[in-house]
């Protein structure tokens, strides 16, 4: 069995993996993927996902997550940006902005920061990052 392949000409262009942060492991650097990030260990940098970003419960970022969907079960110490959805779970604690459509906070779960939702949040979130780009 080959551990590796290469996409033939019939393979699905939209096909997108699973990455693994594991527990115990550090990663210090920014992350990108085009399918789902899931983090049980500690990232050190931003984590970017075209699909979704899943930080389970003992999992921590210290950086931005961007993702259509976040569900978050650790810690991030960074904002949180979802085109889509952020799920908060109770076992979660966030240590700044977060921006979507759709949220969900379960009981328990912690938010420190400023929360914007709504079609119009993500609009304003990215109109305010050009402005203090400008002012450099």
């Amino acid at each position: 069995m080959a551990m590796f392949t290469e996409k033939g000409p019939g393979a699905p262009e939209s096909e997108a993996g699973l990455s693994i942060i594991g527990t115990g492991m550090r990663v210090v650097g920014d992350i990108t993927a085009d399918g789902v990030v899931k983090i049980e260990g500690t990232v050190v940098g931003t984590v970017r996902a075209a699909r979704q970003v899943l930080v389970g419960q003992g999992g921590e970022v210290e950086g931005d997550v961007i993702s259509r969907e976040a569900i978050i079960g650790g810690e991030v110490r960074g904002s949180i940006r979802a085109e889509e959805r952020i799920e908060i779970q109770s076992t979660s604690v966030v240590h700044g902005d977060v921006a979507a459509k759709r949220l969900l906070v379960q009981e328990g779960g912690e938010i420190n920061g400023v929360v914007r939702m709504g079609e119009a949040a993500l609009e304003e979130e990215a109109g305010e990052k050009v402005s203090a780009a400008r002012s450099y």
